[in-house]
């Protein structure tokens, strides 16, 4: 059974991601942050390691993908509110994120989306909770 997931992704500028990611409210775990690299903890299940480019050449043969012409991936991430939605979206944009698109209320979800420093773009629901069937 999995019990945590663990992302990786490159960035330009550790120490600016880093201060994004903190200003969104998420702490870094210092045992696992150093020069090359820092451990971002979203939750319990889930962690953002933060690497250079150069660290994370270490992992593949592949190029670091240019976020400013192609998408690697869109992570997204449940909230527990609308609100929660927007204030880590209105974060993001005060720590220097971005966003492309507008809120998106669809009734049984509301979403909406920022891109961080390094382009890596990351999407925010709430499901409304359903009545229990009859």
């Amino acid at each position: 059974m999995i019990h945590q997931i663990c992302l990786n992704l490159p960035v330009a500028d550790l120490p600016r991601s880093i201060a994004f990611f903190n200003a969104l409210g998420f702490p870094e775990n210092p045992q696992v942050t150093g020069d090359t690299a820092a451990m971002i903890v979203i939750s319990d299940a889930i962690a953002v390691m933060l690497t250079t480019h150069a660290k994370f050449r270490e992992f593949t043969p592949k190029a670091v993908c240019d976020t400013s012409k192609s998408v690697e991936v869109l992570f997204n991430l449940s909230c527990e509110s609308r609100e929660e939605v927007d204030a880590l979206v209105a974060k993001a944009l005060a720590a220097g994120g971005s966003t492309y698109d507008k809120p998106e209320d669809l009734g049984f979800m509301y979403s909406h989306s920022f891109v961080d420093p390094d382009g890596h773009g990351w999407g925010l629901f709430h499901m409304v909770a359903q009545p229990p069937s009859q």
